[in-house]
C-alpha cells in the first residue's frame, strides 16, 4: 500500500479504538457519575460498583491502546497534543488513577466516613474523565493554535472555550445515559426501579445539551461540515444518529433496555466517526485559516513503521476481542454481592 493509503487505514483503526473505549469504558464511568445520586444504601452502592468490577480495566486497555498507536503510527500529532495539552492530560490520568484506587480502597474498611470520602473520589474522577475528553474534542474542533513546526502555541487559557465546556457536559450527561441503561440491565428491584427514573432524567439532559453543541458546532465551527459538503453519504451518519437516539426512549417505553443499550452505543460511536470525520485529514486542526495543520499524512510515521503496526494490529486485535468477549461472557446476568465483592 502506498504511504497515503497506510494514513488513511490507520487514522480508520484509531478511530475503532476509540470508539470500543468509548462504549465500553463509557457506562463504566456513567456508572460512577451516578453513584452518588441512584444508591439508598451501602449495599446498593456496592452492587453498582461490582457491576463494572470485573470489567473496568480491561476497558481501558483500548485507550491504551489507542494512546500507544498515536505513539507510533503519527508521533508528530502526539507531540503537539501531549505537550500542548500536557495540564488536561495529567489532570486526566488522576481522574483514571483516582477512580481506580476509590474503588480497591473502599471496602478496605466499613466505617461510613472512610467509604464516604472514597465514593466522592469515585465521582470525581468518573465525572472528570468525560469532561476533560469533551473539552479537548470541542478544544481540537475549534481549532488550537500552532506555530510554524506544528507545536502548541497557546495557553490553557485557549483550551477553555464555551464551547469546549459545553462539549464536555454534554459528553458527561452522554456517559451518564450510558452508564443508567447499562446498570438497568444488570440490576434488579427497588434499585432498579430507582435507576429507571435516572435513565429517563439522563436521556432528557443529553438530549438538551446535544441540541445546543449541534447548534453551537454548525453556528461557530463552520469547518466541521466541509467533508460533509464534498462526500454528501456522510449525512447517512448524523441522520442514523438521530435515530439511534430516537429508540432509546421508545425502547424503554417498549420494555426492551437491551435494544436502548444498543442504540446507545451506536450514538456513542457515531459521535466518535463524526468528530473523525469533521477533522479529516487533520489530527490537530490549526486555529484561524487552518493554515498549519498537521494532517494524517504529515504527522504519520514511515511507510515501514505504518506497515509493520498493521502486522501488530492483524495478531494483537483478535486477542483483545476474544478477552473481551470472555469477560463479558463470564460476567453475564444480573449482579449478584459475595464475600469477596466489592
Amino acid at each position: 500500500m502506498s504511504h497515503d493509503t497506510l494514513c488513511i487505514v490507520w487514522f480508520g483503526i484509531m478511530g475503532v479504538l476509540l470508539i470500543g473505549y468509548a462504549i465500553l469504558d463509557g457506562f463504566d464511568l456513567g456508572v460512577g457519575i451516578l453513584h452518588p445520586f441512584v444508591p439508598k444504601s451501602d449495599e446498593d452502592r456496592r452492587v453498582m460498583i461490582n457491576s463494572i468490577g470485573p470489567l473496568w480495566d480491561g476497558n481501558e486497555v483500548w485507550l491504551v491502546t489507542f494512546g500507544g498507536a498515536l505513539f507510533a503510527m503519527f508521533p508528530e500529532a502526539y507531540a503537539t497534543l501531549f505537550s500542548g495539552f500536557y495540564t488536561a492530560f495529567m489532570a486526566l490520568l488522576f481522574c483514571l488513577i483516582l477512580r481506580a484506587v476509590s474503588m480497591e480502597f473502599r471496602g478496605k474498611f466499613g466505617a461510613g466516613a472512610w467509604r464516604g470520602v472514597w465514593d466522592a473520589a469515585f465521582f470525581i474522577g468518573s465525572a472528570g474523565v468525560p469532561m476533560l475528553f469533551g473539552v479537548a474534542a470541542g478544544t481540537i474542533m475549534l481549532g488550537v493554535p500552532l506555530d510554524e513546526r506544528g507545536n502548541y502555541a497557546g495557553s490553557l487559557v485557549h483550551q477553555i472555550t464555551p464551547y469546549s465546556v459545553l462539549v464536555g457536559a454534554m459528553t458527561v450527561a452522554l456517559f451518564a445515559m450510558h452508564g443508567s441503561i447499562f446498570l438497568y440491565l444488570k440490576t434488579e428491584g427497588a434499585l432498579q426501579r430507582r435507576i429507571h427514573k435516572y435513565v429517563w432524567r439522563t436521556f432528557g439532559y443529553f438530549l438538551v445539551l446535544y441540541v445546543l453543541v449541534t447548534m453551537f458546532t454548525l453556528v461557530e465551527v463552520p469547518a466541521a461540515v466541509e467533508n460533509f459538503r464534498r462526500s454528501p453519504w456522510l449525512w447517512v451518519v448524523p441522520v442514523l444518529n438521530v435515530l439511534a437516539i430516537a429508540n432509546i426512549p421508545r425502547a424503554l417505553y417498549q420494555g426492551r433496555p437491551f435494544y436502548a443499550f444498543v442504540s446507545s452505543c451506536c450514538s456513542i460511536a457515531a459521535f466518535v466517526f463524526l468528530f473523525a470525520a469533521a477533522l479529516f485529514p487533520n489530527m490537530v486542526r490549526a486555529a484561524g485559516d487552518g493554515a498549519g495543520s498537521l494532517t494524517i499524512y504529515t504527522a504519520a510515521s514511515s511507510p515501514r513503521t505504518l506497515t509493520l503496526g498493521l502486522l501488530f494490529v492483524l495478531f494483537g486485535m483478535p486477542c483483545v476481542l476474544a478477552y473481551t468477549f470472555v469477560i463479558y461472557w463470564t460476567f453475564r446476568g444480573k449482579v449478584r454481592i459475595g464475600d469477596h465483592s466489592y
